[in-house]
């Protein structure tokens, strides 16, 4: 693995989990909360984020790098308990705040790779990757934004699809707030926050995760390139 590489990763990683975390926060701070606003969490800024979970936003996803070949990590959001029980709509839209601004980026990373094909910097990859969701066709700058671009798509989907997932502690769990009544959302509430059920739903999301996410790169890579054939 390239040193170069894992700075390319660790970079993208930064501003797509802050621009994650800071999704929570404004959303949160427009429908009432300003719980994260003022703790310095709408932001892009990744300090402090890094400053409030150092494990999830250094040591984990540096660590997965050279483990796996690929990054993972989190980040958090602090919001007042009490606003979200009296306003559990408001508190699902905070919840899937998070993951929208994750496919956002995936929209964006997309339509850089079909500019850069039409204007035949890019070209389909021979196979889908991390890396890969995109090759240049010739070397230089080109390869370089192809990479980036193709990490951007992918850690993206990645952190946008995995957090959408309806197990605690993960964002999609929050989903049954947006139609449920208070007395309903604190029932709710109660059983996300309890660490028996946080710890069980991580083992699970991440076990269920691994046989599902491939298919959905193989899904997006067929979108990005209509008509051609990747497995």
């Amino acid at each position: 693995m390239e040193l170069a590489d894992a700075i390319k990763w660790y970079l993208v990683f930064l501003f797509s989990t802050s621009f994650h975390e800071a999704a929570h926060a404004w959303t949160a701070w427009k429908l009432g909360d300003d719980t994260a606003f003022r703790g310095g969490q709408a932001t892009l800024d990744p300090t402090p984020h890094i400053r409030r979970e150092p494990m999830g936003m250094v040591i984990v996803p540096i660590a997965s790098y050279f483990i796996g070949g690929w990054m993972i990590g989190w980040a958090s959001a602090p919001y007042n308990v009490a606003w979200a029980l009296a306003n559990p709509r408001r508190a699902g839209l905070m919840a899937i705040a998070g993951p929208a601004a994750n496919f956002t980026l995936v929209i964006l990373a997309a339509i850089a790779i079909r500019l850069g094909v039409a204007c035949h910097f890019f070209q389909a990859p021979a196979s889908l990757g991390f890396m890969h969701m995109t090759d240049s066709v010739d070397g230089g700058l080109p390869e370089f934004v192809a990479k980036i671009t193709s990490i951007f798509f992918s850690l993206n989907l990645l952190l946008g699809a995995f957090n959408l997932l309806p197990i605690p502690p993960l964002d999609g769990s929050s989903i049954p707030l947006l139609f449920s009544s208070p007395s309903a959302a604190e029932a709710i509430f109660r059983f996300m926050r309890q660490p028996a059920v946080r710890i069980a739903g991580m083992f699970i999301a991440w076990n269920f995760f691994g046989q599902v996410f491939r298919p959905i790169l193989l899904f997006a890579g067929h979108l990005l390139y209509p008509g051609v054939f990747y497995q």
